[in-house]
């Protein structure tokens, strides 16, 4: 059966429309793994103090921690380039991906060479779920899947890549601002309403934990939406 998106008889999609809806995906993978970066960095607070954890432990977060930043920066180099419908997002992607999947299969061997770590089967399945997910990212933008089609930029001259970044990094900023005040507020309300104990500070704690929730949430959905609105109103149509 031919699509109405095909056509008849050539098995390819016409050049400027999506050969593939899963080629969206890609982008909502990305968006996830910058959140749980963004999540590693603000839960890492403890790590400034004396923490009394060995050396081989210590640095090796330390370094996550450095591998979470480089994440974050791009990732927003890679949203710059899917916002503005860039055709170099796939191959950009995949080269991201791939470094992601090398650092995913060097901590995984890290971990079980020190025996320092406890093997765990859920951080090996964990591991797991996240190098089979960004293979199938690969696959779903590799050359001839129809994500030319779908990464094609309009004819618009639509706003290029820095302002993108810069945009996206101030709406995380705000909103990882606004999210973890809100969050605190809201954590402290709630805390109150279902009278959690304050016994050792388990009051304060749950506040904490929401406004943490609230900085995530906010840090990602302002970035998220600082680009958006950046290129939704930055498109002027070429002369």
């Amino acid at each position: 059966m031919t699509s109405s998106s095909e056509q008849p008889g050539s098995g390819q999609a016409p050049v400027g429309r999506p050969g593939n809806d899963l080629s969206y995906v890609p982008v909502g993978w990305l968006i996830f793994v910058m959140a749980w970066s963004v999540y590693g960095l603000a839960s890492a607070w403890w790590l400034t103090g004396d923490s009394g954890l060995p050396d081989r432990i210590f640095y090796f977060l330390l370094g996550g921690l450095a591998v979470d930043i480089i994440t974050i920066l791009w990732g927003l180099y890679l949203l710059g380039l899917a916002f503005g419908r860039s055709a170099r997002f796939p191959r950009q992607f995949i080269i991201w991906q791939v470094a992601t999947i090398v650092w995913v299969l060097a901590r995984q061997a890290y971990v079980l060479a020190v025996p320092d770590f406890v093997f765990s089967a859920r951080s090996q399945f964990i591991g797991g779920a996240e190098i089979a997910i960004g293979l199938l990212c690969i696959y779903l933008l590799r050359r001839g899947s129809g994500a030319e089609g779908v990464y094609a930029r309009p004819p618009t001259d639509a706003p290029s890549v820095f302002v993108s970044i810069v945009a996206a990094l101030l709406g995380i900023i705000l909103g990882a601002v606004i999210g973890a005040v809100g969050g605190f507020l809201a954590g402290s309300v709630i805390a109150d309403v279902a009278e959690v104990s304050c016994f050792e500070g388990g009051c304060g704690y749950f506040a904490a934990f929401i406004g943490l929730a609230g900085l995530v949430v906010g840090a990602i959905a302002g970035g998220i939406l600082a680009a958006w609105l950046v290129h939704r109103r930055g498109r002027r149509p070429v002369a």
